[in-house]
């Protein structure tokens, strides 16, 4: 217990793993040394735990890939234009066959939880170390955040505001944005991303290896009567062809 930080959930199912037994938690519940958050999680008692505390015990303890991405994890990393006071949708990234455990749903975090399970991504690349006071966590890299927020597009992202995040990456890595691209599953992250890239003037778009990405074949309608970008087969909203 002294090895573990503090702020974090303990999850039931691992301290099993390390010895500890159902009937010893329940005895540790019953002197007051661990509270049950929700069946399956229990934190010490007195202490305060938050999302970033649970998603510790879901990567260090559980071993998931879950982390947080997209416009969630680009704020934290400060890479919005405008500054959130606090988090209040948390947008949470998975592989394609992991769920949220049931007391990670159930608890109340005080943020609305949107989780996403899917492979298009590999799930241990372009992932960056986050901070917290006690402990740290994996979030998406700012390039990995974007192509998250990409695959979110249209509907659950607005493109125009997925370019404007694009338009503050100007320092971004060129050798981890190519890892990132080729390794990618989904042709309209790539197209949109590179479109955004080029659009926005990076100079690290110079230093990729694009016939070593494949942008797959045919064209892509993103939007419907929208724009359409003959170099990338894409059809995008007219509001951001023309955005300056």
């Amino acid at each position: 217990m002294s090895s573990t930080p503090q702020g974090v959930v303990l999850a039931s199912a691992w301290l099993t793993e390390q010895g500890y037994s159902l009937d010893l938690q329940k005895r540790y519940r019953k002197s007051n040394w661990l509270r049950q958050l929700e069946r399956g999680a229990l934190i010490r008692d007195g202490d305060k735990v938050d999302v970033l505390g649970g998603l510790y015990a879901l990567q260090t303890q559980l071993e998931l890939s879950i982390h947080i991405g997209a416009k969630t994890a680009l704020s934290l990393l400060g890479k919005l234009h405008y500054l959130e006071l606090a988090m209040q949708r948390c947008q949470l990234f998975g592989s394609q066959t992991e769920r949220l455990p049931s007391w990670f749903k159930k608890y109340d975090w005080g943020i609305d939880l949107d989780y996403h399970a899917s492979s298009f991504l590999p799930a241990e690349l372009g992932m960056t170390k986050y901070d917290v006071k006690d402990f740290s966590i994996k979030v998406s890299s700012p390039a990995r955040a974007v192509m998250e927020c990409l695959y979110l597009t249209p509907d659950k992202q607005p493109l125009i505001e997925v370019y404007e995040l694009m338009e503050g990456l100007n320092n971004l890595r060129p050798k981890s944005v190519q890892e990132l691209l080729e390794a990618c599953t989904s042709i309209k992250v790539k197209r949109l991303f590179l479109y955004m890239a080029e659009k926005a003037g990076h100079s690290w778009l110079n230093y990729l290896k694009l016939d070593a990405i494949d942008l797959g074949k045919g064209k892509r309608q993103i939007v419907a009567e929208g724009v359409y970008i003959p170099k990338y087969q894409i059809t995008v909203p007219k509001e951001l062809e023309s955005h300056t």
